[in-house]
């Protein structure tokens, strides 16, 4: 409860800093707007040539869309932003502030920093998955919509822990951040196909290399009628052990920080 209660106080702090700046949130979402033409055009002129690639149907790959738009606002809402503080914090020794406060220092490095012109992201991702739901024919059931919560959350705790151990390495490396742009490129660009019709290499990068597989195909799966029960355990089980393991390399790591004294 201590922990929540930081969460959300942090959350609330990142709120009041930003939203002086309200401007930014709509010309996101002016952007966004404009983005999600650019690509439902793209899927237009696809789909005038075929009825399905890699058998996903137009409307399918329109979820996937709004589900990849809402899972890049909740990263880009407070965990990027916060893995890009602590990998400067680390850099420039500022660190220390935040080990000296009386709460966790992980739960304190995730929430640090807010973005809260990604909203815009979630917003624009949770309307077009609504309108796509409608057109797919509103066959989701109570159950289909529990297991999609189930498997979107367990792809964001991946991701969240993903990012979490790559910002670790700022703790033996000088320069990190170019590897967050590279995952915010391949997210992107990989992220926004199913990655069942990529090559059998990439599909194994894209599943456990960078971990896209399950923060958008697998919850897309979930409310297409595309997923197995046996790929629901795995991603449940995936994200346990990935928030094990980031636990474990972020305390592992931070006996190596050597603060703004060293």
């Amino acid at each position: 409860m201590h922990s929540l209660s930081v969460i959300v106080t942090y959350l609330k702090l990142g709120i009041l800093n930003v939203v002086q700046y309200r401007a930014d949130f709509f010309f996101q979402l002016i952007s966004l707007v404009i983005s999600l033409g650019t690509s439902v055009f793209g899927l237009l002129i696809i789909f005038g040539q075929t009825d399905s690639v890699g058998g996903w149907s137009r409307d399918d790959l329109i979820a996937l869309i709004a589900i990849q738009m809402l899972v890049r606002g909740l990263i880009g809402l407070v965990i990027q932003p916060s893995m890009q503080r602590l990998m400067e914090g680390i850099r420039m020794g500022t660190l220390d502030f935040m080990l000296t406060k009386p709460a966790d220092s992980q739960v304190l490095a995730s929430v640090a920093q807010v973005n809260i012109a990604s909203s815009a992201n979630i917003v624009v991702g949770l309307g077009v998955l609504l309108v796509s739901l409608v057109r797919l024919g509103g066959g989701v059931s109570i159950g289909d919509a529990l297991l999609f919560a189930l498997v979107l959350s367990a792809g964001t705790v991946i991701i969240y822990s993903f990012l979490l151990m790559l910002s670790t390495l700022a703790f033996w490396f000088v320069r990190l951040d170019n590897v967050l742009v590279i995952f915010e490129t391949m997210f992107g660009n990989a992220g926004a196909w199913p990655i069942t019709i990529y090559p059998g290499w990439l599909q194994v990068s894209l599943t456990f290399l960078v971990p896209v597989a399950f923060a958008v195909t697998i919850p897309a799966q979930s409310l297409t009628g595309r997923l197995t029960t046996l790929t629901m355990l795995g991603s449940v089980l995936l994200a346990v052990a990935f928030t094990l393991g980031a636990r474990w390399f972020w305390r592992f790591g931070l006996k190596h920080y050597t603060g703004a004294s060293a």
